[in-house]
């Protein structure tokens, strides 16, 4: 049994065509495990597909996952690591190597590495590096935390996305499930001179139990267990049913559309669930196409 919501049955009718749109146009964070490959199969040719980097697999491995979703006929964003690069030798060869696949597009992260494996221990620190670099990237993303960050103070992280914005061109939001935290910080960050796109970071659909064993692993616990008392979640969790992600972006309401707010789409987190993120996006957008019907 799943909790489904189908975008335009409830709230402003605007509002469930914006979630519509953005849906269907939403980029798919993809791990690059080696059974990765077969995930692509899945995907329909001209979807964005953001490659994730970390300490365990390497960045090499980022690039040979990229290369491949290229070659598929995909838009490819590869994830970068701060605290991963040993140095600026290693930069230059990443990033060279996206100018050779013609990817003009890089997310950029701090990273998790402790301690860093070079000099660069923020992206920020990578950001301004590359300034003394012909990197010929486009489009250049950062991370936010609207529900903060267990290491680093929220003025921190408004700083810091401040001194990160003069070299970036949209901003992508960790896992939040609740809809009033997310405005509530996006209004307080744009009140504070933050104008980069938001990317609302979402988790597609998937099992609630894999979600609620997942989020203390990804630093979103608080965030499961309020999804967990919505709308009859805990109901449904015993009855092993599914996580429907187009809810939280209804109660979002007409916030999704608001100029002020700046949301420019979504980036799905898969997991690596990319058969059941496909198919979810699938269904949206049917039922739309059979409402202009």
């Amino acid at each position: 049994m799943a909790v489904h919501t189908s975008p335009g049955t409830a709230g402003d009718p605007a509002s469930g065509a914006a979630v519509r749109s953005l849906i269907g146009d939403a980029a798919i964070e993809v791990i690059p495990l080696r059974s990765a490959d077969e995930k692509l199969k899945a995907i329909p040719e001209g979807t964005t597909v953001s490659v994730t980097t970390s300490a365990k697999l390497g960045l090499g491995r980022t690039l040979e996952f990229a290369e491949r979703a290229v070659r598929a006929g995909f838009n490819v964003v590869p994830h970068l690591a701060a605290r991963q690069l040993t140095g600026e030798e290693e930069l230059r060869r990443f990033i060279g190597r996206l100018g050779e696949l013609g990817i003009s597009r890089l997310y950029l992260i701090g990273g998790d590495v402790t301690p860093p494996a070079g000099p660069y221990d923020s992206s920020l620190q990578v950001l301004e590096a590359m300034q003394r670099m012909d990197h010929g990237l486009r489009r250049i993303g950062v991370a936010c935390y609207p529900e903060g960050h267990p290491k680093i103070s929220d003025a921190a992280l408004s700083e810091a996305l401040r001194d990160k914005q003069p070299y970036a061109a949209y901003m992508v939001s960790q896992l939040c499930f609740s809809p009033e935290v997310l405005v509530s910080w996006l209004r307080r960050v744009r009140g504070e001179g933050i104008t980069l796109p938001l990317l609302i970071g979402l988790a597609a659909p998937m099992q609630v139990t894999k979600l609620i064993k997942l989020g203390p692993q990804i630093g979103v616990g608080t965030s499961v267990r309020y999804l967990a008392k919505q709308h009859g979640f805990i109901g449904n969790v015993l009855k092993g049913g599914a996580y429907r992600p187009e809810s939280l972006l209804l109660e979002i309401g007409d916030a999704v559309t608001s100029p002020e707010l700046g949301i420019e789409g979504l980036h799905l987190f898969s997991f690596n669930q990319v058969e059941e993120t496909v198919r979810w996006q699938r269904d949206i957008t049917a039922a739309s196409s059979g409402a202009a019907r």
